[in-house]
């Protein structure tokens, strides 16, 4: 893999650690995104180096996230696994986070002290509550 490849795999792997995914099961979906075609886990395990295990485990993320999908081969027990669209999931699980950071932020009007400190705790409550609004509305448009 060239070096701009290598460079694109390892940053989606690094970003979509700030998702609870693990790196390696972000390289793998960073991988598979710009591959023409399918690959095998022997593949990917080859290109990526990584082990036989934690291919197994992102194929496994990947899938349940609904950000691959697997191929089976006909006469074989090999799959070909490929990207798929999904992230519309990783958005919602994001959004479910920050509907949590919400719900603390709301919590913490019991607690604040001061004019300012309760208009700094609205207005980050409002900037999370607007990033949730647009990310839905921006869901409900592409189903």
């Amino acid at each position: 893999m060239d070096d701009e490849r290598q460079r694109f795999v390892n940053t989606v792997g690094d970003l979509l650690t700030s998702w609870n995914l693990s790196r390696a099961t972000g390289r793998v979906y960073g991988y598979l995104l710009i591959s023409a075609e399918p690959a095998s886990s022997d593949q990917l395990r080859a290109v990526l180096s990584l082990s036989t295990g934690a291919v197994s485990a992102s194929v496994r993320e990947l899938v349940s996230w609904g950000l691959a999908r697997t191929i089976p081969q006909p006469g074989s027990r090999r799959l070909l696994i490929e990207a798929a669209g999904g992230f519309e999931q990783l958005l919602a699980a994001s959004h479910e986070r920050a509907r949590a950071f919400v719900r603390t932020l709301r919590a913490g009007e019991d607690v604040v002290e001061g004019e300012h400190a309760v208009a700094r705790l609205r207005d980050v409550t409002d900037l999370f509550e607007a990033y949730i609004d647009s990310g839905e509305r921006m869901l409900r448009e592409r189903t």
